[in-house]
């Protein structure tokens, strides 16, 4: 039975189709896959422990199939699917989210079997020998590309990981900079690999907070080596570069911080467009316009309505046949500014095309933010099309572009 979507929204050029409350365990970041003609979403959850599996044949109407829990005191907050297999990272929760100081916690991350969508099968488990996994790249076969920390670290590091013996994985590669060795000087600044690790032929795209954004050359995954970076230390909000997505046929990527403190409280949050079209090279062509809010919201700006206000997920295709491809559009969600849609074929002018912010949740699942505000988390984006959004406090609101732009697929 279909649910109801929340009222009180506001949105432009996009429209509400469908809406499922994940039984009150909001989700995280999300991933899909395509089955026999039927379509999966899987959500990897905040404030629970564990994954869920909806059937969102009908976006109108998305149904609830299975939870699979995961282990207690960890963050399961990140999840790949590709090639029926699904990479679940482990992680200890940060402070202030919900973990238990010195009790026991999960770390590095899950294999499942999900060429059966609803029954995950855990297959096999990698272990950093240390505090986890953040945000991985999997688009199928043998490689897993875990942004995970390494005993003797700072942060987190780039690693590679075997998983053609899903029961044996094992490292194949690492990279890491000086900076993160123990005992290095970092004049305050945070270098941790938030990854994904986008990889696209022998290079790897490298999301690096204050390290920036890094390309690196991984034709000997053995052996990465670095090629670029771009650095923004010291202008950026807390986390730094959060993002660093390459659109390779357009030799563009788009970049962002990512807000971590409420009210405004850090730098002005920073997302644009970077040329790549020399790689040893990369420099900034433009930045995306700040979100302005619904002119019948009677706010003057978002840092008035509390909470985070700042970027935080691009979609990302990871080369995956059931999601959206295209390099002409991006979709980025904005904490309490919910989601926004650029026009990004001027890559010298974005503009932005459509917004969604939901309604502000009604009842708190989870310990953030202080006041309880729509915070939107991760979208992606289907080949038919429908748009999937996560919030720290709601389930998830399906989405769609209206059919009204001179370029719409």
């Amino acid at each position: 039975m279909a649910q109801k979507i929340p009222q009180g929204y506001f949105a432009r050029n996009v429209d509400p189709i469908g809406y499922h409350d994940l039984n009150s365990k909001p989700a995280f970041k999300l991933a899909m896959q395509e089955v026999n003609n039927r379509w999966y979403l899987y959500v990897a959850h905040l404030w629970h422990r564990g994954w869920s599996v909806l059937d969102v044949t009908d976006p109108a109407a998305p149904e609830f199939c299975s939870f699979v829990p995961g282990p207690e005191n960890t963050w399961t907050i990140q999840v790949q699917v590709a090639e029926g297999k699904m990479i679940a990272g482990l992680e200890r929760i940060a402070p202030g989210w919900g973990g238990t100081d010195g009790q026991p916690f999960g770390e590095g991350f899950y294999i499942f079997d999900v060429s059966a969508p609803t029954k995950p099968w855990q297959i096999g488990r990698f272990k950093t020998g240390s505090t986890g996994t953040h945000r991985n790249f999997y688009d199928g076969g043998t490689l897993v590309h875990a942004a995970a920390a390494a005993p003797g670290m700072n942060g987190k590091i780039y690693r590679i990981v075997d998983i053609a013996d899903p029961g044996n994985p094992r490292e194949v590669g690492r990279f890491s900079l000086p900076e993160q060795a123990q005992g290095a000087a970092t004049n305050g600044l945070k270098f941790s690999c938030h990854g994904p690790a986008h990889i696209e032929g022998n290079r790897a795209y490298l999301s690096y907070g204050d390290g920036g954004g890094i390309i690196l050359d991984v034709s000997d995954m053995s052996q990465p080596k670095m090629i670029s970076q771009i650095a923004f230390r010291g202008i950026t909000a807390t986390q730094g570069i959060h993002t660093y997505l390459p659109l390779p046929s357009r030799k563009i990527a788009l970049v962002n911080d990512e807000a971590i403190r409420e009210n405004g409280d850090e730098n002005l949050n920073m997302a644009g467009i970077v040329d790549i079209s020399d790689e040893t090279r990369p420099r900034m062509l433009s930045l995306f316009p700040l979100p302005e809010p619904a002119p019948e919201s009677e706010l003057k700006n978002f840092y008035e309505k509390a909470g985070r206000f700042g970027p935080h997920n691009h979609h990302h295709p990871n080369h995956q046949p059931c999601l959206e491809g295209r390099d002409d559009i991006a979709y980025l969600t904005y904490f309490n500014a919910g989601l926004r849609v650029y026009d990004i074929r001027d890559p010298r002018q974005p503009k932005e095309i459509g917004y969604f912010v939901p309604a502000d949740p009604l009842t708190r699942n989870g310990l953030k933010p202080s006041r309880l505000v729509a915070q939107s988390e991760d979208v992606i984006v289907d080949r038919r099309g429908y748009i999937y959004l996560s919030d720290k406090n709601h389930g998830i609101h399906i989405l769609r572009l209206k059919q009204a732009w001179p370029f719409a697929a």
